[in-house]
């Protein structure tokens, strides 16, 4: 079987060929590559391999940018530390899932569930395996139990230096969305990108301490300074830490607001 690894950390690359030769000692690793780029060249260049083992999170973004500059005509096992990531992973060519560290075992289970489809489908359409529709079924059940109401969002993971940090959701200023991307702003003026739309994120948010003053913002109701009045009955408000544009609430919404702000 031959496998490439995706994977930025060089620490990880060693112990999953480790694993894998440990496993099956017929793996070939032909290749490594520690970034989408370098994923992209190898794919362009070289012959698809049997198995692609991936990594989420890369040197230079999210492993799914790859899927949109190549065609991936390998079946996936994904990597990660970050479960938040495995509905989506699911949708493409994936035919499974690992939380980091990796266990002997459930890699194991993932490459007899490759061997298997191996086995039994032709071998130009394995390259298009999928996980089974009961299995995403029980993670899309699972993923929204998580998001239920009564058990919302208490803090986010963001990359900050190359690293990966927690961020209580208490000390956010506000959300808002910029040349379409999602973003956040803590209350001590730090700016971080996060990789949910606004519609996503105004469900994981207490509506207590939350409010979608409109198309681009999520506030917090710690971040409100001033309320002024504004043309047609609108609303201008002053945030802080100040943000790079006006946020305005429409009069639609202004009462809404003023009942949110007066709990």
């Amino acid at each position: 079987m031959k496998v490439l690894l995706i994977e930025d950390e060089d620490l990880a690359v060693r112990k999953l060929s480790k694993l894998l030769m440990e496993i099956d000692g017929n793996i070939e690793i032909v290749g490594k590559a520690a970034s989408v780029q370098e994923s992209v060249n190898f794919l362009k260049e070289s012959e698809a391999p049997d198995l692609i083992l991936m990594d989420i999170e890369l040197a230079d973004g999210q492993s799914f940018e790859i899927f949109d500059q190549v065609k991936v005509e390998s079946p996936v096992i994904f990597t990660t530390s970050y479960d938040e990531y495995a509905l989506r992973a699911f949708k493409v060519n994936s035919i499974d899932y690992l939380l980091k560290p990796i266990k002997r075992q459930e890699l194991e289970a993932s490459l007899a569930k490759y061997n298997r489809l191996a086995r039994n489908t032709e071998s130009e359409n394995v390259k298009n395996a999928n996980l089974d529709r009961d299995a995403i079924d029980s993670l899309v059940k699972q993923l929204r139990q998580q998001m239920q109401p009564s058990d919302y969002r208490k803090r986010f993971l963001v990359k900050h230096l190359q690293q990966w940090v927690p961020v209580e959701v208490g000390d956010i200023a506000y959300f808002y969305s910029e040349e379409g991307t999602s973003l956040f702003k803590t209350k001590n003026n730090q700016k971080f990108p996060v990789d949910y739309t606004l519609d996503e994120l105004e469900k994981m948010l207490d509506p207590n301490s939350f409010f979608r003053a409109n198309r681009q913002f999520i506030i917090s109701v710690h971040c409100v300074q001033q309320i002024n009045p504004y043309f047609n009955n609108k609303i201008k408000l002053t945030l802080t830490p100040m943000p790079e544009s006006e946020v305005i609430i429409s009069r639609e919404k202004a009462m809404d607001f003023k009942k949110w702000l007066g709990k």
